[in-house]
């Protein structure tokens, strides 16, 4: 159609491992950042791949154990209470969800932005692509990241 973008009209699908906590995200995704900070090392095991949404795109579909967990005074995490799954990280001062990229529906159609906080990476890997790195935040300096 001539003047529609197709990532606007976009759904992605999304849920945890066992299926009680299902959602949908309407329009474009931001491309996957990686965080290498503690909190994600902990939680994920080395890093956490995130996508992003605005707030008001993300519905859930099914929500027989989606729990959130302030996991600082400038953010929570969303995760399912029965199988553990995390799926999404929320900061409190904006209009935009992190959406753990292994969460979604394959395919996704994302690709790898680069790497924050690698100050932060655990000992055991390393960062072996060309990707850009950043010692902590961003700030901003990823294409999608001020939506």
């Amino acid at each position: 159609m001539a003047g529609s973008n197709f990532a606007e009209q976009a759904i992605h699908n999304g849920s945890c491992l066992c299926g009680a906590v299902r959602y949908q995200v309407r329009g474009a995704l931001r491309d996957v950042v990686n965080c290498h900070c503690a909190m994600c090392r902990r939680l994920h095991g080395a890093f956490g791949a995130h996508s992003k949404a605005k707030k008001t795109q993300i519905d859930i579909v099914t929500d027989d154990g989606l729990a959130w967990y302030a996991t600082s005074e400038q953010a929570q995490r969303g995760f399912c209470r029965r199988c553990g799954t995390n799926l999404f990280w929320q900061p409190v001062d904006q209009d935009a969800t992190g959406i753990v990229a292994g969460s979604l529906d394959a395919p996704t159609g994302l690709k790898t932005l680069g790497h924050i906080f690698t100050a932060e990476k655990s000992d055991f890997y390393e960062i072996a692509d060309e990707l850009p790195c950043f010692d902590g935040s961003s700030d901003g300096g990823f294409d999608g990241d001020r939506l």
